[in-house]
């Protein structure tokens, strides 16, 4: 039998976890999808779209790094704000480095603080990421390395991908030894429904106004593969807090939801590299983000 080296593979030999965590916008999706060279996780320039922890997997030179991509700390008291800060602090003592992000665009702000904190408590090894360098290439990175004592500081434009091959290098010199943890060929940790319910969730961020998108979940009720016809059949439902915005995400003549379900399913397409035929209802759910019961039936487990 031939070996791993005879086929051409490289064993992973390092491996590691890596947090990025940054408050809501500052790019850490962006910055996963980045590094993997494919989109796995949503991206809004609204605040607060990242909601629950994901896994993206890199393999490469006999090294694996597991990223976590996690929602923004920030101040909020409803529910569903202290489920997402709870998730991404919950990955901090699962890491072997983390990643904090700052925004070389809008400068220093106090959730950067309430973040500092917590990870000057936790005594990981921190590289301090100044992102969004292509939109201000005279901030100083002087301003935030004060917040925490890193290890490494890199400028970086996760949306270009100026400096992000110099933070992998970097990260990948700091895996402990450790043999992979996923298939090489994997890369996120999350199932098919999970994506496509994120990718749904996203096209309502692009297409609706600033109030629909923190009270929008979407679940996916079936999934079909039909492989005779290279075709996955997935029906899904939007969740929405009030009848007045179940109006506005079907929009007149139901020009929104069609949308909606176009776009989802042009990237459904690509990830799942099969044809998407994708059903799309909305309904109400009266207050869900303030109801624990609801939070728990749409993914979001919330402890008091």
């Amino acid at each position: 039998m031939e070996s791993r080296e005879e086929t051409g593979e490289i064993r992973v030999t390092r491996s590691g976890f890596v947090g990025i965590l940054g408050r809501p916008n500052v790019g850490k999706s962006t910055l996963l999808n980045r590094i993997l060279g494919q989109k796995v996780v949503i991206t809004s320039p609204k605040p607060q779209t990242t909601r629950n922890r994901v896994a993206g997997v890199l393999t490469r030179d006999g090294v694996q790094m597991v990223f976590f991509d996690t929602p923004g700390v920030h101040a909020g008291q409803k529910l569903i704000n202290r489920y997402m800060v709870r998730e991404a602090l919950s990955c901090v003592p699962d890491v072997d480095v983390v990643l904090f992000l700052v925004d070389a665009a809008t400068g220093r702000h106090p959730d950067d603080e309430v973040l500092a904190g917590h990870l000057r408590r936790s005594q990981k090894p921190v590289i301090l990421v100044v992102n969004k360098a292509d939109r201000n290439r005279t901030a100083p990175t002087e301003a935030f390395q004060d917040l925490v004592p890193a290890v490494a500081v890199h400028r970086i434009s996760a949306l270009t991908g100026e400096g992000v091959e110099a933070i992998l290098d970097d990260l990948a010199s700091r895996m402990p030894e450790g043999p992979a943890y996923y298939p090489e060929d994997q890369l996120t940790d999350r199932p098919e429904r999970f994506l496509a319910e994120e990718f749904v969730r996203e096209k309502v961020f692009e297409l609706t106004g600033e109030e629909i998108p923190y009270s929008v979940a979407v679940t996916v009720e079936a999934w079909e593969e039909r492989p005779e016809a290279d075709l996955v059949v997935i029906h899904a439902t939007i969740h929405v807090e009030r009848p007045s915005q179940k109006a506005i995400v079907i929009g007149k003549g139901g020009r929104v939801i069609k949308e909606v379900g176009r776009r989802a399913r042009l990237d459904l397409e690509a990830l799942l590299g099969t044809r998407v035929f994708l059903d799309l209802h909305v309904t109400v759910d009266r207050n869900w983000t303030k109801d624990p019961r609801a939070l728990r039936r749409f993914g979001y487990e919330v402890r008091r």
